[in-house]
């Protein structure tokens, strides 16, 4: 809907979710897309944030792992040596703009407590007014299962309302929320959700396969608090980040809470 790519040009601030099966393993040359997606915003003069999955994924290889680790301190290992590896990947791609990352790492705990969160705005307004580009993980090596946002879903949720964003954008192996599982040929892409009531026939699963989290449930859950808050979501394929801004791609919309989206 170029109506609503539209608005991605009119914005101040975006901030764009990755997943990890999204930019790690057979997808790792996906990322390339978006951080040209990023730059391109920033050519236009929109400040972007990215809050990106991927530390445990990237570090799996060279630690000869071949699943998600069943106990926390290995997770917290695995998430130390993959956050570097993940930077690094992120700054290769920026080399070719001439763009600078910055890493963020946050927990439950540094978003609800009021200094924290405080410092936590300060620092993300100082790294947009230098034209770094915030790249935002949970900070899995000291986060425990009580304090943890669950899912980097969640936590894109909390930056977009940290910020004030005016758009969030979550970047997924599908390309739209459908009325039933994308692989059933009698599912349809949802072009506008603009309530919880509009998915109340709607069968989201929460599954997820490898290092990813969450899935599709999380997504949603995600986009709803989000357009509550007053700002737009768009969920797509990572796939559509060469399109997003000029041309009609298949994606779901979640209409802001008390602002006129045609």
């Amino acid at each position: 809907m170029i109506q609503q790519a539209n608005k991605i040009g009119e914005a101040k601030l975006v901030v764009i979710k990755i997943g990890s099966s999204s930019i790690t393993g057979e997808n790792s040359k996906q990322l390339e897309l978006v951080c040209d997606m990023v730059a391109r915003l920033k050519e236009l003069k929109i400040d972007v944030v990215v809050v990106s999955s991927g530390a445990i994924a990237s570090s799996a290889d060279l630690l000869g792992m071949t699943a998600r680790a069943t106990d926390l301190p290995t997770s917290q290992a695995m998430a130390a040596v993959g956050q570097a590896r993940l930077m690094a990947a992120y700054q290769r791609q920026f080399d070719r703009y001439n763009l600078v990352a910055g890493q963020v790492l946050l927990t439950v705990e540094n978003m609800e407590n009021p200094k924290t969160r405080s410092n936590a705005l300060q620092a993300f307004s100082r790294l947009l007014e230098m034209g770094v580009v915030p790249i935002v993980n949970e900070n899995d090596t000291v986060a425990t299962q009580e304090i943890r946002f669950g899912d980097n879903d969640g936590l894109a949720a909390n930056v977009s309302s940290l910020l004030s964003a005016d758009l969030l954008i979550l970047l997924s192996d599908v390309d739209a929320i459908y009325t039933g599982s994308p692989e059933l040929e009698d599912s349809k892409p949802i072009a506008r959700i603009s309530s919880e009531q509009d998915l109340e026939n709607v069968s989201i699963s929460g599954t997820s396969t490898g290092f990813g989290t969450g899935g599709a449930l999380t997504k949603v859950s995600a986009a709803l608090k989000t357009s509550a808050a007053g700002i737009p979501v768009m969920l797509t394929n990572v796939k559509n980040c060469p399109i997003i801004l000029d041309k009609d791609f298949t994606h779901t919309w979640f209409e802001a809470k008390n602002k006129l989206d045609s």
